[in-house]
């Protein structure tokens, strides 16, 4: 495939022309790279789960365009295809190297990193060598066009599903912003404290337990690709989603999301979270007929990782409550985010609730929710 693409058996083609294609390809896969990494290489971490496999379809979609290039047409067209191909390896390169450093610092218990990446690469050559020969077994059977992309397709199929099913059982234990949602919703639907305080027609007598979902079980609920930024309440099995949330933004990103009517009262916001490492505050939009709240969280400088999950906490929670009551104008949001995080602080409510989720497994402490550059404000 690699000696016809570059003009083998054409008679029309030459050794320059086979050149200037292969520079265009790896020109416009580094700049891919750059660009990719430039992009969302903040969100490779916390995501890693996501990106391992988006490598995987990378991948297999620049060996399809590879074996279709020799049917396109010479010159332009297939120029595209081949650089297409290029940039997809590329970006498969900065994804699968990315997210396979994080995953394997997660697997490294105790701290052997270097003895994990030299088994996995043991294990690679292994089932490396197997392939090929299986691979030279199968190729001398098959001889016709229709019999050979079947089997290409049926073997990607298989690679794609296979690799899904193993990111799928991998069991996180940072708090990503989709875990969070899954963790959190869970332990704030089950205190009934809160629940109390935020619905007057709960059960009063109800028992006091809280649900501490485990990485397992949040594993089970967490989906691979999902929608970035989204604010999804989890409740029996079914997820609502009530909208969106951008943290760490910048001060003319946070001004900017803000269009009321009326003037957002910025120093009586700066007052009610003059004691948090944080501000935040919710704009309503409207899609399909349905009001979702789009929320902005600002991060103060010295903020640390608790403060940020507080943040992303109290956005969830405060969508959750304004997603249950009539009205959107600028004093009924600032009432429900400065009620909800009196309620969040009464009796160090967050702070037990990491305190639960520590002893359960959860790592509080890796920054997970940060999927672009993060700014800080000094007030």
């Amino acid at each position: 495939m690699t000696i016809s693409r570059v003009g083998v058996g054409n008679a029309n083609a030459s050794p320059t022309s086979a050149l200037l294609l292969h520079i265009l390809q790896d020109i416009s896969g580094r700049i891919a790279t750059i660009c990719f990494a430039h992009r969302i290489g903040t969100a490779l971490e916390p995501e890693c789960k996501t990106y391992r496999l988006a490598a995987d379809v990378f991948n297999d979609i620049a060996m399809i365009l590879d074996c279709l290039s020799p049917g396109v047409p010479a010159g332009p067209p297939r120029v595209i295809i081949l650089s297409t191909a290029g940039v997809l390896r590329a970006l498969c390169g900065v994804a699968g190297g990315s997210s396979k450093a994080s995953l394997s610092a997660h697997f490294a218990k105790w701290g052997n990193l270097a003895e994990l990446n030299a088994k996995d690469s043991s294990q690679e050559t292994v089932i490396s060598l197997f392939g090929m020969l299986v691979g030279s077994v199968v190729i001398s059977h098959i001889t016709s066009f229709t019999t050979t992309w079947l089997i290409l397709l049926l073997l990607l199929s298989l690679h794609l599903s296979m690799n899904y099913a193993a990111v799928r059982a991998v069991q996180m234990t940072s708090l990503n912003r989709q875990r969070a949602n899954i963790a959190f919703s869970a332990l704030l639907d089950s205190d009934s404290t809160l629940a109390l305080a935020l619905n007057p027609d709960a059960d009063p007598t109800s028992k006091n337990e809280w649900t501490i979902l485990t990485p397992a079980q949040v594993s089970s609920h967490e989906r691979i690709f999902h929608r970035d930024g989204a604010l999804q309440w989890t409740q029996h099995s079914r997820t609502i989603h009530l909208g969106s949330a951008q943290i760490g933004v910048s001060m003319s990103t946070f001004l900017a999301s803000m269009s009321y009517k009326d003037p957002l009262p910025l120093p009586r916001l700066a007052s009610v979270f003059a004691h948090e490492f944080y501000i935040l505050f919710l704009m309503p939009s409207n899609k399909g007929g349905d009001v979702k709240w789009n929320a902005s969280i600002l991060l103060k400088r010295g903020c640390v990782i608790g403060h940020q999950l507080k943040g992303w906490v109290h956005a969830l929670l405060a969508a959750r409550v304004l997603g249950r009551i009539t009205g959107s104008s600028v004093d009924v949001v600032l009432a429900v985010v400065e009620g909800t995080l009196a309620l969040l602080n009464t009796d160090a409510r967050f702070e037990r609730y990491l305190e639960e989720l520590s002893g359960v497994g959860w790592d509080v402490d890796i920054a997970a929710l940060e999927t672009r550059g993060g700014r800080r404000i000094h007030i």
